[in-house]
């Protein structure tokens, strides 16, 4: 049978037959189902030689040879408290059951800066594990009738043998799973500890409740209809007894340390405004609004938060939320106001509409002044409106039109032909006003609608209001926050268990820690027969338990945790996955937090990220890290230290696939529905329409997925990684074009050959002739002994070679430069590439490497494969055991080049051979009158002659170099221009640019 091989690069490896390919055959014999790449590592170094002296590699067979090399390696942990650890952690995975290109984007991102930073010499930590609990497993559980425990175990499994295929340095020792009991033991002293100190407390909060499937659902499951995304029934609005942390505690270090997170931008600028945001610190006033009301049941006044209390006179209505009391008051009486609450669920924050509450009538406080504007004196309608958020401020707004956005859309909706009435503007005189229809938001100068405040300062008359209405006690300074208690309850089983019981004599208990972990009771009845609702509560065996404390009758919580707490900690889990008493020790939190680099989506910028900061603070200044204070207060107060978890965040960009749309109907075409026989002109199998091409996010709806496993096992995993580097920056959008891979691989086939032509070269016998009768062993101490005979002895330097030497290696050191602040920077990885294939270029030159010294060429060659190791690691391995096969042979060599401790293998640096790398020759655009007339490669102008006092004689040299080139005189003699009789010559950067002026 033939050798099959998947994709190779360059030529084909010949089949079976082949005389040279005995060696293989024989090793292959011994085990007819070896993969190639396994059978192939048994050859010797000679054979080895001989073999890639004919033929060219395949990427497949390279990454299951040194997948399993690795696997037999043992690769050194940063578990130490050396200076040189490094903690590299992307987002861990939902176990879905399948990686998507997502994935593979944001994995090998952070494969390949682990292996930068171990090439550098650094212990470093790249741990993996599994987001494992939440609704998803449990819907899967729902419908096909199984265990979610048995359903997350076997996705994990799946991807886990995905994630082997990447060419990753994962850490598997470290590997956790949320769900794992050993896991969440830790998860509930964690919480255990956050009650203790009062940070975690119960308290009644509004909920959405699906009655059919008896769960709450989040806002974004309830649709325009306000039904359940899943069961399709009318959601209720419920309160429940919910559970909260006291995020708000660490509010101020929240906001305050991002100023930390902001130096040398450690974060991305947006993510840092989108949590400033979100915790959304606001200055001003509370205000009462004194209302007039022809019922029962409503207080006198309604309390506003402003921060503009400049627009009090512009005030035209009021706006409630759905929940604000007054509100909930007044719907037991009004059946129509009932059926508007019922609609609220499903329509969107920004919606627009509203239910004017009649019998009832809002006070500007204001009015009572005798100077304020009649305009201003008038009653206020008050409304019910969507757009206003019941857990911010009061649970009301004052709407003003004219100097609001929303407000203004809201007035427009409702009072189409009413005025909107304007109280300040940009200038005194109203001119620079832009847009006279439109809401002015900024603010500015009072203007007549004001009253006697006209004239001033909007800034300064907010405040002169605020204290005109406070002896009254209409108004008062205030500061509010829009961040909120997190609440962590959820009705489902999927999930970490709150150990709590409830005890009628003692109240809430905690689990002791003896207890822990409280696990979760096998329901496999409930799965098969597909039922809904939360299980745990009809598990009278698991939750009827006894009182930690008094011994009595109680009942355990039935209630589990949001899967965020769970991605809150994990990354301390990492660092010392198998302590069994602790979540993790201080010594390795004081080692290895916080992590040095965290890489994940920018979805993940608010929630994830806060409640992971909010986390930190308190463990950091806990009894978990050798800290007894574990309060914001201590946080905030008695430590000046910072507490953050993430050094640096990276977010990358999403992959965007290949969409095919109908031209005539719009819809989404599946692969087997369009004509790809000419990839630039795709067309309609049904019709045969050209079709429509556009990228767009990878769904299902969209047939535009690709699966990374089957790309990897066509074209290698390594071709993949450089691929999904290349195509944009790391924080882009990355178009997923199949086709663009041909680049790629190319580039590594021309590695490849130069790696062969460099070590058949730089054998120890014809390295040792070429190089015989000199002392230098090192590029550097080449290029001086180089610089020395030029000065004494230059009829022996050979200046061909020399030239073509220097050529190499400056661009050698001009990538090494280059690529490491790439890497380094993380976002522009794909220059990387770009760069080292403009290395692979100037030394793949004939004329280059023909000429170069073979010490250029082998340790040029050398550098290229240790700067694109971190990318391509088992395509470098491999090269770099094709130039040096003494590293596989010797008993005192390592097999990997990211284990070794050795200098050789290292990432390289710079070398300090800059001031020996100029060349001796520079091109010199020659103008004439201004204009340019041609360019000439000419001698490098003496160090001496750049001098400011050397300037006649400088001109006289590089007039004297261009007039030696033939294309010098032909274009300056031969069309008579003599430069003795020019009226002026000039010479501008060192002799870079000649302008003859007649």
């Amino acid at each position: 049978m033939p050798f099959m091989c998947a994709r190779p690069l360059g030529r084909l490896v010949p089949k079976l037959g082949s005389s040279s390919l005995r060696p293989v055959l024989s090793s292959l014999a011994l085990s007819p189902r070896r993969p190639v790449g396994v059978a192939l590592q048994h050859l010797g170094t000679e054979s080895w030689k001989r073999f890639y002296a004919d033929h060219k590699l395949e990427l497949v067979a390279l990454d299951q040879k040194w997948r399993q090399k690795w696997a037999e390696s043992s690769r050194e942990k940063g578990t130490g408290d050396d200076e040189k650890n490094k903690y590299v952690l992307p987002m861990f995975p939902y176990p879905s059951g399948h990686l998507h290109l997502g994935h593979l984007r944001v994995y090998t991102i952070a494969d390949v800066i682990a292996r930068f930073q171990t090439l550098q010499g650094h212990k470093v930590l790249l741990p993996m594990g599994w987001d494992a609990f939440g609704l998803p497993a449990e819907n899967a559980a729902i419908e096909r009738g199984i265990n979610p425990a048995t359903w997350t175990k076997a996705n994990i499994a799946r991807m886990k043998e995905q994630l082997g295929h990447m060419n990753g340095s994962w850490d598997w020792n470290c590997e956790l799973a949320t769900c794992d009991p050993d896991f969440y033991k830790h998860t509930q002293k964690i919480f255990l500890a956050l009650h203790e100190k009062g940070l975690a407390y119960q308290a009644e909060a509004e909920v959405n409740y699906d009655p059919v499937d008896k769960t709450v659902l989040a806002n974004e499951q309830v649709d325009a209809n306000g039904c359940s995304w899943r069961s399709g029934a009318k959601v209720e609005k419920r309160k429940l007894k919910q559970w909260f942390l006291k995020i708000s505690e660490f509010r101020e270090s929240l906001l305050k340390d991002l100023d930390t997170l902001a130096t040398n931008e450690a974060w991305p600028e947006r993510v840092l405004a989108m949590q400033k945001n979100w915790l959304g610190k606001s200055k001003g006033a509370t205000v009462k609004f004194p209302v007039l009301a022809y019922g029962q049941g409503t207080p006198s006044a309604i309390e506003v938060f402003t921060s503009r209390p400049d627009t009090l006179f512009g005030v035209q209505y009021i706006a409630l939320a759905a929940t604000h009391p007054s509100v909930q008051q007044l719907a037991k009486s009004d059946p129509e106001l009932q059926a508007f609450l019922s609609t609220l669920p499903g329509l969107s924050p920004d919606s627009k509409v509203g239910y004017l509450l009649p019998h009832i009538r809002a006070v500007n406080p204001l009015a009572y002044h005798e100077e304020t504007p009649a305009d201003t004196k008038v009653s206020l309608p008050i409304y019910v409106a969507p757009y206003v958020l019941g857990d911010y401020g009061e649970g009301a707004v004052m709407g003003v039109p004219g100097h609001d956005l929303r407000d203004h859309a809201f007035w427009k909706e409702h009072h189409y032909d009413a005025p909107v009435r304007f109280v300040l503007a940009a200038s005194e005189d109203e001119t620079t006003t832009a847009m006279p229809n439109e809401p002015f938001t900024e603010h500015g100068v009072m203007n007549a609608n004001s009253g006697i405040f006209k004239g001033k300062s909007s800034k300064e008359a907010g405040e002169m209001l605020v204290k005109l209405l406070e002896p009254a006690g209409l108004a008062k300074e205030t500061e509010k926050w829009r961040l909120r208690d997190w609440l962590i309850s959820r009705q489902r089983y999927w999930g970490t268990p709150i150990p709590i019981v409830h005890c009628g004599s003692c109240g809430t208990v905690p689990v002791p820690d003896e207890q822990l972990p409280v696990v979760l009771p096998e329901v496999d009845e409930h799965w098969a027969g597909k039922k809904t609702g939360n299980p745990l509560e009809s598990q009278t065996d698991w939750i009827n338990t006894s009182c930690p404390k008094c011994g009595g009758e109680a009942k355990r919580d039935t209630d589990t945790m949001d899967t965020f707490v769970d991605s809150s900690w994990y990354y301390m889990r990492f660092i010392d996955a198998h302590n069994k008493d602790a979540p993790f020790s201080p010594e390795k939190a004081e080692a290895l937090t916080p992590v040095d680099l965290y890489i994940g989506g920018v979805e993940h910028a608010i929630l994830h990220l806060l409640y992971s900061r909010f986390i930190y603070k308190f463990l950091m200044t806990s009894s978990f890290s050798g800290k007894e204070a574990g309060t914001a207060e201590a946080a905030e107060s008695e430590s000046p230290k910072v507490y953050e978890p993430f050094k640096r965040l990276i977010t990358q960009g999403m992959v965007h696939g290949k969409t095919y749309t109908d031209p005539a109907t719009g819809r989404f075409l599946k692969p087997d529905e369009v004509d790809l026989s000419d990839p630039h002109q795709p067309k309609v199998v049904a019709t045969g329409a050209l079709a429509n091409v556009s990228y767009e996010k990878m769904s299902k709806s969209k047939h535009n997925g690709v699966d990374p496993t089957t790309f990897i096992a066509q074209y290698g995993a390594d071709a993949t990684r450089a691929h999904i580097l290349f195509q944009a920056p790391v924080s882009e959008i990355l178009d997923w074009d199949e086709s663009k891979i041909t680049g790629v691989t190319r580039w590594l086939s021309r590695v490849f050959d130069l790696v062969q032509k460099t070590a058949s070269s730089s054998s120890s016998s014809s390295l040792s002739s070429e190089t015989s009768g000199r002392s230098a062993s090192t590029v550097k101490a080449f290029l001086e002994e180089q610089q020395q005979q030029q000065e004494h002895h230059p009829e022996s330097v050979d200046l061909a070679k020399l030239d073509a030497s220097i050529t190499i290696w400056r661009e050698v050191q001009r990538t090494i430069s280059s690529v490491t602040a790439s890497y380094n920077k993380v976002y522009t990885l794909n220059t990387v590439i770009s760069d080292l294939m403009s290395l692979t270029n100037v030394i793949a030159s004939s004329s280059n490497y023909d000429a170069a010294d073979p010490l250029i060429r082998r340790e040029a060659v050398s550098a290229l494969i240790r700067m694109m190791a971190p990318i391509a690691p088992a395509f470098a391995e491999e090269c770099w055991h094709v130039l040096f096969p003494e590293s596989s042979s010797s008993p005192s060599s390592s097999s990997s080049l990211f284990i070794s401790g050795s200098e050789q293998v290292r990432f390289p640096v710079p070398d300090g051979t800059e001031g020996l790398l100029k060349s001796r020759k520079q091109t010199c655009a020659v103008q004439l009158n201004g204009k340019t007339k041609f360019a000439v490669e000419i001698g490098t102008p003496p160090a001496g002659l750049l001098e400011e006092s050397a300037e006649e004689k400088l001109r006289e040299f590089i007039v004297s170099e261009v007039l030696k080139t033939e294309e010098g005189r032909a274009k300056l003699e031969g069309r008579g221009v003599d430069v003795n009789k020019a009226k002026k010559v000039i010479v501008v950067r060192g002799g870079k640019l000649l302008n003859v002026v007649m």
